[in-house]
């Protein structure tokens, strides 16, 4: 199959890869696979990519630039910014939350490369974020920005098991069902007091987290 475009070429063999990464694992996932999902042919695979290492580096690339579009997106909007917003519109790319949980547990070299962006990253946003009143000051902003994409990307790998403890899969979108995320939502804006501010809580906490009942109060 030949398709005219060949930057939608490559962005599609690159979705399909993240989508066959995010549920099959690196090692497990083969080119013909993915050019079965991309529907293109395998030699078209490798004639973009090269290799699966490298479309594997590829993905990782989109990923973290996707993800510190949304984080600095949100970050520069500050009071006005829409969380349910950036979650269907995530909801319309590829899975990447479910391919960081997949491929950050593979012991690939890969992962320090991704953590590493990340973390940097994080601190750019997160000293815009203070700017715009999103994130309180510290005193140790590229240290807090590492600890919090560690504590992140860490509750990913580990997220079958936070799924059985609170009920909620945080590597699927929950956009259609927002309240969905509450038990997760709630104690994460808990643990987060120290660094954001009581306007970001109180817009998460609207977005994402049911009001508790009114007799529910009066009995406690």
């Amino acid at each position: 199959m030949r398709l005219t475009d060949d930057r939608t070429t490559i962005a599609r063999i690159r979705d399909a890869a993240i989508q066959c990464f995010a549920e099959d694992g690196v090692a497990a996932t083969s080119i013909r696979a993915i050019a079965t999902r991309a529907e293109v042919s395998p030699g078209l695979v490798i004639h973009y990519f090269g290799s699966k290492e490298e479309l594997r580096a590829a993905c990782d690339e989109y990923v973290v630039a996707a993800i510190r579009e949304m984080k600095s997106e949100a970050m520069e909007t500050g009071a006005g910014f829409d969380p349910l917003e950036a979650w269907r519109r995530q909801a319309g790319g590829p899975p990447i939350t479910r391919y960081l949980a997949k491929t950050l547990g593979d012991g690939s070299p890969h992962v320090a490369a991704i953590v590493d962006e990340m973390a940097v990253d994080a601190a750019a946003y997160m000293e815009v974020g203070v700017t715009t009143g999103m994130i309180t000051p510290s005193q140790y902003p590229k240290q807090r920005a590492a600890i919090l994409t560690i504590w992140a990307l860490g509750a990913l790998v580990l997220h079958e098991h936070l799924e059985r403890l609170i009920g909620v899969d945080i590597t699927r979108n929950l956009s259609d069902d927002p309240k969905a995320a509450g038990n997760y939502v709630g104690p994460a804006l808990e643990l987060a007091g120290g660094f954001i501010t009581e306007t970001t809580r109180e817009m998460m906490a609207s977005a994402f987290v049911d009001a508790p009942d009114k007799h529910e109060k009066e009995d406690i």
